[in-house]
């Protein structure tokens, strides 16, 4: 894929209160490889723009996520090292480039992050032609989730895109409202926080599309987006860096059809469990990771359902010697009327080892349920070792920088 050939450049952008074009954006001038650390969204597609022009070797990240053993094992990887208000440090080693790669680093979940490998044309999931949209990107520069948004918007006529800053998170719906956006993609928490502090403002937004992806999507949230937007196609998407987007729901239900397992089809992913992880075969993956790649994410088959719940090394609590899942503890929790969002783990205890607790936002502080009435909400619908047995209510709905919230 060259600049030549991306039909996206006279797509309009809106960022930090200025529209331009993909076309006009201005060319920094990078080396080969180079490791940006964006302070904001403009120097991120600034250098995005300059990679599919000159195909220079890539690692594009915000500067929040950078912290100096970072920067110094890119620096002894071969990487000169950009980012704001400071000189560029130059790579440790030198090493030829390699032009069109793309580098992404992991989330971090499972410990430091890691680098991982793609093109241009690894991260354009999107192919077909698509109806006119404007896009809201609200995902941190870089990532995965970012690159997808950012394809399309590069690759497809009249994808228009709207991005959002960290600090714009909390007004987004006015910003997409005004700048006409009929299309956004975001986390589930960036979705449950909206609809809890402003479900008004969410409303007035024009949207035809949401997407969902990131973190476990639970009926809960889909069901009150679709309240929102009953005309709007809601999908979710399951991607990640290592395997790209891999599994694409339309249905409005959480999960996917147990028909998919063992399902091969020309150019598809192919979905798999071994024990209780998700195994996937995808042609999306990053460099090097041909062939099954463990997800490390947990699933469960629920009523025909595939359901992802967490990832293994942190959804399982062992309970008395039972075996807990905190993601489907925290679905009946969501599924709460009057709560707006959820965290479950294991705590330690007496006698038990481990015990169930939770914390949660109810959706209105004049009419939160108490600690006993969840209790017994739970109780309905579990088994006794599942029930939460401390539920501590917040005010706010926790977000990091990646738009999740550690559930």
């Amino acid at each position: 894929m060259t600049v030549g050939t991306l039909a996206g450049l006279d797509n309009r952008i809106v960022v930090a209160g200025r529209v331009t074009t993909w076309r006009d954006l201005p060319e920094p001038a990078l080396p080969s490889p180079a490791a940006v650390l964006t302070a904001g969204p403009a120097e991120a597609l600034a250098a995005a723009r300059h990679h599919a022009a000159y195909g220079t070797e890539l690692l594009l990240t915000s500067a929040a996520r950078m912290d100096r053993a970072m920067r110094d094992e890119l620096r002894a990887a071969g990487f000169t090292v950009t980012g704001p208000g400071s000189d560029a440090e130059p790579a440790v080693r030198s090493r030829p480039a390699e032009p069109g790669r793309l580098w992404l680093l992991t989330s971090g979940s499972t410990g430091r992050p890691k680098r991982v490998g793609h093109t241009l044309e690894s991260l354009t999931t999107v192919r077909g032609v698509q109806p006119a949209r404007t896009w809201l990107c609200p995902y941190a520069s870089g990532t995965y989730a970012w690159w997808q948004v950012v394809t399309l918007s590069l690759t497809q006529p009249g994808q228009h895109l709207v991005v959002v800053d960290a600090d714009e998170l909390d007004d987004w719906p006015a910003l997409a409202a005004a700048h006409g956006v009929d299309a956004a993609s975001g986390t589930p928490t960036f979705w449950r926080r909206t609809l809890h502090r402003d479900p008004a403002a969410l409303a007035r937004v024009p949207l035809r599309q949401l997407t969902l992806g990131g973190e476990p999507v639970d009926q809960a949230v889909l069901d009150r987006l679709r309240e929102v937007f009953p005309a709007a196609r809601i999908s979710w998407i399951y991607a990640s860096s290592e395997v790209g987007a891999s599994i694409v729901v339309h249905d409005g239900r959480a999960g996917f059809p147990v028909g998919w397992l063992d399902r091969r089809l020309p150019g598809r992913p192919t979905l798999s469990v071994d024990g209780e992880e998700l195994v996937i075969i995808s042609p999306h993956h990053g460099a090097g990771l041909d062939g099954p790649v463990r997800t490390g994410d947990r699933v469960q088959v629920v009523d025909g359902r595939v359901l992802i719940t967490g990832r293994l090394d942190s959804d399982e609590i062992n309970v008395g010697g039972s075996k807990v899942s905190a993601g489907l503890v925290r679905g009946v929790l969501a599924a709460h009327p009057r709560l707006a969002w959820a965290r479950v783990s294991g705590r330690r205890a007496p006698l038990l080892g481990r015990m169930v607790v939770a914390e949660v936002v109810p959706t209105a502080s004049d009419d939160a349920p108490d600690e006993a009435e969840l209790v017994r909400w739970c109780a309905d619908r579990l088994p006794e070792h599942a029930v939460p047995r401390r539920i501590r209510l917040l005010p706010e709905i926790p977000v990091k920088e990646t738009l999740k919230s550690d559930v």
